[in-house]
């Protein structure tokens, strides 16, 4: 099992570039970087984690923006978006930002990918609560054309562009793994889909129940379940939760970090890099 961190950078927390070369020396394999372009003060929808949104989420900075400084701050740690909220983005310069960011880092972008829960925040960018999901699959599969073609095009019900030259090229190929976030079975469907790996959040559910149930769904969608890997965010307060979530087959942990500086980051990492070591 690898060992991934996330970070909401903000302007008050450890730099990217400094926490990717921190990590990298420890051991991890990926540093991640969540998104919010802004934050309504209205609410049609509550706070997944429940109660009032912590204060990075108004605060965090661009996942592009900063993941491009932690791949050039390092030579092996994989740089991750934990995830992208697609459904906010444009299609085409949001391909040219995977390619151009998976160019920079030499092949160590993974792009997450989520449909995202602020309705009132994505409703500022024009997007339709109900109809998200297939917005995002749309634009997912219209990138993967544009990473993969050398004229894509493109005619769905929300993304539309007829044949058009683009590039750079990813240096992965075909295309960065995506990996999807969200719950079970919703989350878990659109992984099987047009996704490379599911990544849910193990605090909000629970992976020994719904394990074999993705691995029948997998196999009912005629995918082998080890070809999607699972990366769980969160969910393991000790070395003895993640050596459970390692017997499951879970293939990365993705450690939670605070918006906070060096002096209380690294000690917390060496904790994670000494459980690494045990398992």
């Amino acid at each position: 099992m690898q060992f991934g961190a996330s970070m909401f950078f903000t302007d008050y927390s450890m730099a990217p570039g400094a926490l990717a070369k921190a990590l990298e020396e420890r051991g991890f394999d990926s540093v991640w970087a969540p998104e919010h372009s802004h934050v309504p003060l209205s609410r049609k929808t509550p706070f997944p984690g429940g109660g009032d949104m912590p204060k990075r989420y108004y605060d965090t900075m661009d996942p592009f923006v900063s993941l491009t400084a932690a791949a050039v701050a390092t030579t092996t740690l994989k740089v991750a978006t934990g995830v992208c909220l697609v459904n906010q983005r444009d299609t085409i310069q949001t391909a040219k930002q995977v390619a151009s960011l998976d160019q920079i880092s030499g092949g160590r972008f993974i792009f997450g990918v989520g449909v995202g829960w602020n309705q009132d925040e994505m409703e500022n960018h024009g997007t339709v609560f109900e109809t998200r999901a297939k917005l995002v699959r749309e634009r997912i599969e219209a990138m993967k054309l544009i990473w993969t073609k050398s004229k894509p095009e493109y005619h769905g019900e929300f993304v539309k562009f007829d044949p058009m030259m683009t590039w750079p090229k990813p240096v992965q190929k075909p295309h960065p793994p995506i990996i999807v976030g969200g719950a079970f079975p919703q989350g878990a469907r659109r992984a099987l889909r047009y996704g490379d790996g599911w990544m849910p959040v193990a605090g909000r559910l629970s992976i020994e129940e719904v394990l074999p149930k993705f691995r029948d769904m997998a196999k009912e969608a005629g995918r082998d379940p080890d070809s999607v890997p699972l990366s769980c965010f969160g969910g393991a307060a000790d070395e003895a939760r993640a050596r459970q979530l390692r017997d499951l087959g879970i293939s990365r942990l993705v450690v939670t970090l605070d918006s906070e500086k060096a002096d209380t980051i690294l000690p917390v990492l060496d904790r994670w890099a000494a459980v690494m070591r045990s398992l």
